[in-house]
């Protein structure tokens, strides 16, 4: 198989990663499906199409025509089914949580055309861990975009002991169509790329703020003022969810035992009452009178 047989996408998972990977590819003019088990979400990613596009004709960025023709590349289908049925390339999004991807995979490896690759957009778990049940391992492959996706140019590509040069191939090429910046990463390790190097930054941010070294502003502060990121690690954790940050690390735990490993107190406390961020109003920083 080769770059140019890839013409359907699935997005298996329409929260704000999936709707917004499903999107993109529409936008680049790919047939592109997008299911998740919850009519709710599928409703607001279908929703999030209908402001998006236009918004982006207002802004100059696409034409009239070419959001007509994203919109009519893109369908919300409820059906795993019947939305996987013609894919030549799947791209799960779903919940950080081995047991639930890896049910999911071996449902995708029984309904996905056989030429089909089958990548997943986890950050935290490697495609090692899944591959097993599939009849496919070689085409099971990390595919990691950056929150958010529509945005961020960075993809990495993760090659596991077991993934075929051929499937590395077809997703370095799929993230040139994309126009996105691909990595090779060319070994599994915990973290990948990036993460495995903002972990260590956002592990020190939050000891320094349980130990009362200085505030959340502040060590945000720092790191946009000193060290020159866009956002500091306590706005980023907003930004992308503090559910998932404590997921992402309870299931490391699980995995690694070690305590360093165990999200922070205030992480904690945050997730049970249900403070994950802007999605929410309230994280690390208060978003409500926004």
């Amino acid at each position: 198989m080769k770059i140019d047989d890839v013409k359907n996408i699935c997005v298996v998972g329409a929260g704000n990663m999936g709707h917004q990977i499903s999107t993109l590819c529409a936008i680049k003019g790919y047939h592109t499906t997008c299911t998740d088990i919850s009519t709710g979400v599928l409703e607001k990613a279908e929703a999030f199409v209908e402001r998006y596009l236009p918004g982006r004709v207002e802004k100059e960025r696409l034409t009239a025509e070419e959001a007509r023709q994203a919109r009519e590349r893109i369908h919300f289908v409820p059906s795993l089914e019947e939305a996987v049925k013609d894919a030549d390339y799947v791209i799960e999004a779903a919940i950080e949580v081995l047991d639930v991807k890896r049910q999911l995979f071996a449902e995708l490896d029984r309904l996905a055309p056989a030429h089909a690759i089958l990548a997943t957009n986890s950050s935290a778990i490697v495609s090692s861990r899944i591959a097993d049940v599939t009849t496919r391992s070689e085409k099971v492959v990390n595919l990691h975009f950056f929150n958010p996706a529509l945005v961020m140019k960075l993809v990495e590509v993760v090659q596991g002991p077991h993934v075929s040069e051929e499937t590395v191939r077809i997703c370095l090429d799929l993230c040139k169509r994309l126009e996105k910046e691909a990595v090779h990463v060319k070994k599994e390790v915990d973290g990948f790329l990036l993460n495995r190097i903002f972990r260590v930054i956002n592990q020190e941010a939050k000891w320094l703020m349980e130990m009362g070294v200085a505030s959340v502003a502040d060590i945000d502060k720092a790191c946009v003022y000193g060290a020159g990121h866009p956002m500091g690690p306590f706005q980023l954790e907003d930004l992308t969810g503090i559910d998932l940050s404590y997921t992402m690390a309870m299931e490391r735990f699980k995995r690694t035992g070690q305590r360093g490993d165990f999200p922070s107190p205030q992480t904690a406390a945050r997730y049970m009452r249900g403070a994950f961020g802007q999605k929410t109003g309230k994280g690390w920083y208060d978003y409500t009178e926004k």
